[in-house]
């Protein structure tokens, strides 16, 4: 008895995307954290944050940042 093993592309595309999905979520995340160690003092002051605060956030790794960021 022979065995074929065939590759049933509905199953392997889904994960595809979310990798896909998964990469573009972390550069968004990255460019995100560029931009506000872009802004200025009177502009974090409108959002709530010291200089500090700021600069600690952009310095996070990509891959540090909440879950439920990351739709």
């Amino acid at each position: 008895m022979t065995r074929t093993l065939t590759l049933n592309r509905t199953t392997a595309r889904p994960r595809r995307i979310g990798l896909i999905s998964l990469v573009l979520s972390l550069i968004a995340v990255r460019n995100q954290r560029l931009k506000l160690a872009d802004l200025d003092d009177t502009m974090l002051r409108d959002i709530g944050l010291t200089r500090a605060e700021a600069k600690r956030e952009a310095e996070r790794p990509v891959w540090d940042c909440p879950l439920h960021s990351r739709q």
